[in-house]
């Protein structure tokens, strides 16, 4: 037999990376659609393209300047010399803020239930010290238990970098409601398929996007995304949670 090149290692972070961006990842996330239910019910959006747009708006607008920008600052705050032992109550005071500015009460509460389990899953699963803190902090009612938090929080413990967090977890949520509009628009699987390949592009410049803001840029989302959200609430029928 010739010889053959031994394959390189992979970072020790990659497996636990795409094990947390999963589809299959048990967090909830088949049960929100964030507000594009709305946009179904009014027929703003009934097909593909329709669809790609949505999702644009949705991870450009408002994911970069809530998950995004809070898994940063969570980052941040983590590995600042200068916090120290303050570093978790900076932690803990993102919470708030992160679950504070999402208006829309579903949106909110969706924010939450994804957390909590992404705590129990984390903690159950990974090897994540700060975990343990943020479920006592979650439990005495100091901590919401926010989903970019607890994912945050599990990522550091398991030393990924941000620079692939960031694409990692805006593309992992591109596929999760991409899902949800194969069953609700409905689309095809192939469609489907086409618009998270459009997104590449999209989720890259969201990741760049979100190393450019300051921490005061926290929760400045698009009012019509918002509106939607809340409208979502009093809809007659309802597939999905928020």
């Amino acid at each position: 037999m010739g010889s053959q090149e031994v394959p390189p290692v992979p970072p020790s972070y990659l497996l636990p990376l795409l094990q947390l961006c999963d589809s299959a990842l048990p967090n909830g996330a088949f049960s929100h659609s964030f507000g594009l239910e709305t946009y179904l019910a009014r027929g703003v959006v009934h097909d593909e393209e329709g669809f790609t747009a949505w999702l644009r708006q949705f991870i450009g607008q408002q994911l970069v300047y809530s998950d995004g920008l809070a898994l940063r600052l969570v980052f941040e705050a983590l590995d600042s010399p200068a916090l120290g032992d303050c570093a978790l109550a900076e932690v803990w005071e993102l919470d708030r803020r992160v679950t504070a500015q999402a208006l829309p009460l579903q949106l909110r509460g969706a924010g939450i239930k994804m957390g909590l389990r992404m705590v129990e899953i984390g903690a159950g699963i990974f090897t994540a010290p700060e975990l343990d803190e943020y479920s006592a902090q979650i439990s005495a009612g100091r901590c919401a238990g926010h989903t970019a938090v607890a994912f945050a929080l599990t990522a550091h413990g398991l030393r990924i970098p941000l620079a692939q967090l960031l694409p990692a977890y805006f593309f992992s949520t591109a596929i999760s409601l991409t899902q949800n509009a194969v069953r609700a628009i409905p689309l095809g699987q192939t469609a489907g398929q086409r618009v998270l390949r459009l997104m590449h592009d999209d989720v890259a410049a969201a990741a760049t996007a979100v190393m450019a803001l300051d921490a005061g840029d926290l929760g400045a989302v698009a009012p019509g995304l918002e509106i939607a959200q809340m409208r979502h609430e009093y809809q007659r029928a309802r597939m999905f949670m928020s």
